[in-house]
């Protein structure tokens, strides 16, 4: 499913509607003084932009300096010629999604998650999984049709796929924290060509979540759906009840 926006024209404001104004928080390998805050100056107006202003310098060491500016566009974003992919299933609570597997299931979805590979940052996979959740939604070890299993950080693609399969899995979720060098797109795509490889990959719905993650994204790495910033456990768990339902169907 795509989202597309009927609006007109928009640009970024700050004091009032259409002034163009933005903020920027950047760091630069320049001192910390007034040579350092003209080369910030200098880059921002390289960018096309105008009413500069450096207003904070810190020292980050090492010939480091952290910089926060303002400054203005005259550049404006028609949204009328932005079409986004999304998940496209409805979003139910955990009540709702325990009712709806019950009906049209009959019967608990198996689900592994991970972190993989070097990755050792859980917030995200626990956000999703642990029975306590995140902000005030419980995660899907509480719902009661979902069997989760947690298996934490720094599990190998190898050994996730084993378990997956040992466990006879219906869903794998995967959390990808550490994008640097675009390290999550290697692991993603790594664990998505063992599973091609050793004849599995239909065999589960295969969803991954990030910081630096979007559905359209995991699409392109072949995987069902892909999770960002701002989603929760009952974004996932809707995704996940929908489609076990159409996959029964198939």
């Amino acid at each position: 499913m795509s989202i597309i926006i009927d609006s007109k024209r928009i640009k970024p404001y700050g004091d009032r509607l259409d002034d163009g104004r933005m903020q920027f928080s950047f760091s630069l390998p320049a001192p910390c003084n007034e040579v350092g805050k003209e080369a910030a100056k200098i880059l921002l107006t390289k960018m096309q932009l105008n009413d500069i202003e450096i207003c904070y310098l810190s020292d980050l060491g090492e010939g480091f300096t952290h910089f926060i500016a303002y400054a203005s566009t005259s550049e404006t974003i028609d949204l009328t010629k932005i079409n986004v992919k999304v998940v496209d299933t409805p979003v139910m609570d955990m009540k709702a999604t325990d009712e709806f597997i019950e009906k049209e299931i009959g019967h608990s979805i198996k689900i592994v998650g991970a972190c993989i590979e070097s990755d050792a940052h859980t917030v995200g996979i626990d956000a999703i999984m642990n029975m306590k959740g995140y902000d005030h939604r419980y995660g899907l070890e509480r719902y009661k049709y979902f069997d989760a299993t947690n298996l934490g950080a720094q599990v190998p693609s190898e050994e996730l796929l084993r378990i997956a399969v040992d466990e006879k899995a219906d869903v794998i979720l995967v959390s990808q924290i550490v994008t640097q060098r675009n390290i999550h797109i290697k692991n993603l795509t790594r664990l998505i060509e063992l599973a091609e490889s050793e004849g599995i990959r239909d065999k589960f719905l295969m969803i991954c979540g990030g910081p630096r993650l979007n559905h359209e994204l995991a699409i392109e790495l072949g995987y069902d759906a892909g999770f960002g910033t701002g989603s929760y456990a009952k974004d996932v768990a809707s995704f996940i009840a929908f489609r076990m339902v159409e996959r029964n169907k198939n």
